[in-house]
């Protein structure tokens, strides 16, 4: 897209475009690229913001994500890749440690990936996590317990919290709604960002595995800033500009082969 472009619904169009493919946009490119004033595209990230079609930051936006559909639609979607991100999360873990895996499909993933012979423990509040790991020898379960939510398939509220303050784990892999630069781990519950940013505490060291949608994307709630990351698991096929600004703020970047 070097031409201009100059009837703002074109342009918002275009940005929209822009966000779906890389996730993020940043004005002084857009500017230069149509030859145009960044405050003509700043008024357009405005209106785009205003309905709700993605989050400003500073010098762009960000792609604004929808709410998930139920765990129990998600685990059969993206199920290549997420065994993918699975299989190279599993990777980083070593033997003996204690492991906290909250919900999510991805986390089932890594749960079913997971080595059976390096006498782990993992501590779950996905009732779906914990299960497919009472199928497998070698890996102690600890439930953190509390009212499951369906829609997210995790145990959350008073009781969840308190169980987990009895853990201290040595690796994380913590589900994830929405990760950027900007803005860190972010997602669509108040109470399960809550619990997901008591898990970091927890953990001496945190990992995500993201499909590539979920990167440099934004959900409602903050859960973590980005610094307090240590590892992200990507999917294959992402090119290393866009990895690069992950790289740059600290995190170990792990690239899932096919």
């Amino acid at each position: 897209m070097s031409a201009a472009i100059h009837l703002p619904e074109e342009r918002q169009a275009a940005i929209l475009a822009l966000l779906r493919e890389q996730g993020r946009v940043l004005s002084a490119e857009l500017a230069a690229t149509w030859g145009i004033s960044e405050d003509s595209v700043r008024r357009d990230l405005r209106e785009l913001a205003r309905q709700g079609l993605c989050r400003r930051v500073y010098g762009g936006a960000l792609s604004l994500l929808t709410p998930p559909e139920p765990l129990t639609t998600r685990i059969g979607q993206d199920e290549t890749a997420k065994q993918a991100l699975g299989r190279a999360a599993a990777a980083l873990v070593e033997p003996g440690q204690l492991l906290l895996l909250d919900a999510g499909s991805t986390n089932l993933a890594i749960a079913q990936a997971l080595p059976g012979d390096r006498q782990l423990t993992v501590a779950t509040n996905a009732p779906a996590i914990a299960a497919a790991l009472l199928q497998r020898q070698g890996i102690r379960v600890l439930m953190i317990g509390g009212l499951a939510a369906p829609e997210s398939g995790a145990c959350l509220g008073a009781r969840a919290m308190r169980d987990l303050r009895g853990v201290r784990a040595d690796l994380a892999f913590l589900g994830t709604c929405a990760l950027a630069v900007e803005t860190g781990v972010t997602g669509f519950d108040l109470e399960e960002a809550e619990f997901k940013a008591a898990v970091a505490e927890q953990s001496s060291a945190v990992a995500v595995a993201v499909t590539a949608e979920k990167l440099d994307s934004v959900a409602f709630y903050h859960v973590l800033e980005l610094p307090r990351l240590n590892h992200l698991v990507v999917e294959p096929g992402l090119s290393e500009e866009r990895l690069q600004p992950y790289r740059d703020a600290g995190l170990q970047v792990h690239q899932a082969t096919r």
